[in-house]
């Protein structure tokens, strides 16, 4: 664990590890607090959404998955309940719970903060999910998923044509 008497601080707008990355080629990605930072038992994300949609629906076997919506609109579901999600709203998706969300704004860029608990094998996935770009949950994605301790169950959320 990397420890700093004085706090990590990451300005708005960048990444702890100074990094660039988007995943699937589509959504960019930046991490606040990383694993290394909390000896594994946390991570947290910043993820600009400027497309509706979002992942498959999908399950973590060792991570609560919490999602706080800085700015646009989201649908999330967790188990069998959807929650609509304006800026200031969050939600908690336990562990071995099927959930999945999307951004549904119509007119925004939508920015969510996501925390997952422990990290896991979590930045691992980031990583080789952001040399991916194809977001459909075909084999391949089936496999990343498999591989990083998480497994898809549906599909993404159906977005309305046209919209």
């Amino acid at each position: 664990m990397e420890t700093n008497p004085q706090g990590i601080f990451v300005p708005a707008g960048k990444d702890r590890m100074g990094q660039k990355r988007a995943i699937f080629g589509l959504l960019p990605l930046l991490y606040k607090v990383t694993g290394r930072d909390t000896g594994g038992q946390l991570l947290v994300i910043e993820q600009e959404n400027a497309v509706k949609g979002g992942p498959p629906r999908h399950l973590h076997f060792e991570q609560d998955e919490w999602f706080y919506v800085v700015a646009g609109e989201y649908v999330v579901e967790v188990g069998d309940q959807t929650y609509r999600l304006g800026p200031g709203d969050s939600v908690l998706a336990p562990r071995q719970v099927p959930h999945l969300w999307a951004h549904v704004g119509e007119r925004s860029t939508g920015r969510l903060l996501i925390t997952f608990q422990p990290a896991g094998k979590m930045e691992a996935f980031f990583t080789e999910a952001a040399k991916m770009t194809d977001n459909s949950p075909g084999e391949e994605m089936k496999k990343l998923f498999r591989a990083h301790g998480m497994e898809i169950v549906g599909p993404p959320l159906s977005m309305p044509k046209g919209k």
